[in-house]
């Protein structure tokens, strides 16, 4: 598989949201898409990056962006996540690590010297027409939002 890079054409995904929505990448064509691949609801890292993003969404909106989180976690899970941190975006439920895969956000990690496979955190920005203009491969959880409206100005 070719490794994704900026300015290629983003890969086609449909996944169920929280409320088992469907969504899919063709739901944003005209809009300038952040879709961020974080591993777990719930956990310290992955509540500090949604919640800098919910803090900073009013802004990201008047930017252009829409916002769509996606982890391996089921829907039941990302309700509990976006009610307790009032998260106004969809959370996608990818339980088979389909849209993980294609995003080349799934694969080997380690922690305490045991490797495990897991998601590999990080940040697509893809343009209206659906290619990808940024990838954040070294995501600041606690100040993402600065790092992807800082790429309008790169």
């Amino acid at each position: 598989m070719a490794t994704l890079k900026t300015g290629n054409k983003a890969p086609a995904f449909t996944g169920l949201d929280q409320d088992g929505n469907k969504v899919s990448l063709k739901d944003f064509a005209g809009k300038t898409l952040i879709l961020f691949f974080y591993p777990k609801d719930m956990t310290s890292g992955c509540t500090a990056e949604a919640c800098n993003l919910r803090d900073n969404y009013a802004e990201l909106i008047r930017n252009g962006y829409a916002v769509v989180g996606v982890s391996p976690d089921p829907a039941s899970s990302h309700l509990k996540f976006i009610s307790k941190y009032t998260l106004p975006f969809p959370l996608i439920a990818d339980t088979d690590q389909s849209i993980c895969n294609k995003y080349e956000a799934w694969g080997e990690k380690s922690m305490y010297g045991k490797k495990y496979m897991g998601v590999i955190r990080k940040t697509f920005v893809i343009s209206p027409e659906g290619k990808i203009l940024h990838i954040i491969d070294k995501v600041k959880t606690d100040d993402h939002a600065s790092q992807i409206l800082a790429l309008e100005t790169a």
